[in-house]
C-alpha cells in the first residue's frame, strides 16, 4: 500500500541503510593507492583497519594500516569469533575485526573493506548483502611491473604473487562491479559513488 501525496508535496525518498563495500583484487593493483587516496579527499570514509601476523612496511604504522599482531594473537582473534573473515596470502594471515565493522553500520555509516580474494568470498557467504567491488589492472604486464617495481620482496614471494594473482584475475566474475585502475583519481571518484 502506498501512502498518498498531496498536491505540491515531495514523496520522502526510500530509506538507505549503508552496507559494507569490499573492495578486492590482485596483489599489486593498487588498492592501497585508490584507498589512500579517497581517504585524503574524503576522509569520513570510514576504512577497516585488518589485523595481520605480517610485519609493518616502511612508513606503515600500527592501527593506521594495519594492527600488527603476532601468531598468538591472531589465533586468540579467530578463537573468539572476533574476525568477520580472515585469510593467509603469502604466508601471512589477514583479518577483519568484526566488531567495528558491525558497530559502524549500525550507527549508519558505510563500511570499506580493502581484501584479499579469499577474504571477499568469507565476507560474501556471512554478508550476502555485502557489495564486492573488484579492482583490475590495465593489463597483466602492468601488473607484473606493479609487483616487481616495488623492490621490498624477495624474487620468491614476488613469485608467488604473481601465481595469486593469476587465480584472482580469473575470479573477476564473482563480483558485483569491476573498476579498471587506469587513473587513481577517476577510480576513487567511481568507488565513492559506490559507497
Amino acid at each position: 500500500m502506498t501512502t498518498p501525496v498531496s498536491r505540491g508535496e515531495t514523496p520522502a525518498p526510500p530509506e538507505r541503510h549503508p552496507r559494507l563495500t569490499v573492495l578486492s583484487g590482485p596483489s599489486g593493483v593498487g588498492k592501497s593507492t585508490v584507498v589512500a587516496h579517497l581517504r585524503s579527499v574524503h576522509p569520513e570514509v570510514w576504512l577497516s583497519v585488518s589485523a595481520t601476523t605480517r610485519r609493518p612496511r616502511p612508513g606503515e604504522q600500527h592501527g593506521v594500516h594495519y594492527f600488527f599482531v603476532d601468531d598468538e594473537e591472531f589465533d586468540k582473534l579467530i578463537a573468539n569469533g572476533e574476525l568477520l573473515e580472515w585469510a593467509e596470502f603469502a604466508g601471512n594471515r589477514y583479518g577483519t575485526p568484526r566488531r567495528a565493522v558491525l558497530d559502524k553500520l549500525e550507527a549508519g555509516e558505510p563500511v570499506l573493506l580493502e581484501i584479499d580474494l579469499q577474504g571477499a568470498r568469507l565476507v560474501r557467504s556471512s554478508m550476502p548483502e555485502a557489495q564486492l567491488v573488484f579492482l583490475a589492472p590495465p593489463s597483466w604486464d602492468e601488473l607484473v611491473r606493479r609487483l616487481t617495481g616495488r623492490g621490498t620482496e624477495a624474487p620468491e614471494v614476488i613469485e608467488r604473487r604473481l601465481s595469486a594473482a593469476r587465480t584472482e584475475l580469473a575470479a573477476e566474475e564473482e563480483f558485483d562491479v569491476t573498476l579498471v585502475n587506469t587513473s587513481v583519481e577517476d577510480v576513487a571518484a567511481e568507488l565513492l559513488a559506490l559507497l
